[in-house]
């Protein structure tokens, strides 16, 4: 019976979520039943945690721990999905926030990171298949760059990103941060030309204070009037829910938002909008 089982599992098409946190987890459990969800985290008792929840659910899982400023680790990452089937989803929810970490550490994490995942899987994901990066209303607070740095940030081969003349100045964390995420989406939107040519798609969802550990960080970091001010002040008045961002992964993943590919997807309770025109103005 058991060898069946494995018969079975090793023929199911492969969700891989990066970030086995809350909003990873809520996504792929709307858009992994009848798939094999491999878990990767920096931590591997994370994803084990993640995979326990799921498995308690009825999905089938397994997991990897997986250190996505390293190619080498996200090399071995990919093969070992590819080794269990078709890769038809990538849910990349990692990073690090600005009270989290340096601001070298957030570029090679955040920007570096997800420039990897995108370049990698996007060599082995399956025609029809489809992926989800969660970028960040603070990479739409960030003022405008130029186009020359637009292209950059979407355009510059991974390995050589780091190096950018718009990033060597950085030494806010903050900043890093809106770079970072602001990054993602332009990367996002240049990687979704090549995805297509697997016929594929690949899109951003840029969420704003969602309960997570990370917002709880920041929430009770240096940051944490600003955030409760952010809240208080939006137009929807309260934080979100990995849940809410569950249901964009969602539409943006499944066969209804199959129209959408290289885009961005603020979901933020208005935070944007306040930010630019209301009392966070």
């Amino acid at each position: 019976m058991t060898d069946k089982m494995n018969m079975k599992r090793a023929t199911l098409d492969v969700i891989v979520v990066v970030g086995a946190g809350s909003i990873g987890q809520a996504i792929a459990r709307r858009v992994s039943a009848g798939k094999h969800v491999l878990l990767a985290d920096l931590r591997i008792e994370a994803a084990d945690a993640a995979a326990k929840v799921l498995n308690d659910a009825g999905f089938v899982t397994s997991t990897f721990a997986v250190d996505i400023s390293s190619r080498s680790s996200v090399v071995a990452l990919v093969s070992a999905a590819a080794a269990i089937g078709e890769v038809t989803g990538l849910i990349h929810a990692a990073g690090v926030s600005p009270s989290q970490a340096p601001p070298a550490t957030i570029l090679k994490v955040d920007l570096y990171g997800t420039a990897l995942l995108l370049e990698l899987f996007g060599d082995v994901i399956a025609a029809g298949g489809s992926g989800v990066v969660i970028a960040s209303q603070s990479g739409h607070r960030l003022g405008a760059l130029t186009a020359d740095e637009d292209r950059a940030l979407a355009m510059t081969p991974a390995e050589e990103l780091l190096e950018l003349p718009l990033l060597t100045s950085v030494t806010d964390p903050l900043n890093a941060y809106q770079i970072a995420k602001r990054g993602n989406a332009l990367r996002v939107k240049a990687e979704a030309v090549r995805w297509a040519e697997r016929g594929a798609r690949i899109n951003t969802i840029s969420p704003g204070i969602i309960m997570t550990p990370l917002a709880n960080d920041e929430l009770s970091g240096p940051r944490g009037e600003g955030y409760r001010r952010m809240i208080d002040l939006s137009p929807a008045g309260r934080a979100g829910t990995p849940d809410e961002v569950g249901t964009v992964g969602a539409l943006l993943m499944g066969p209804d938002g199959a129209f959408i590919t290289g885009s961005d997807i603020l979901m933020d309770g208005g935070v944007t909008a306040s930010w630019f025109y209301g009392d966070l103005a």
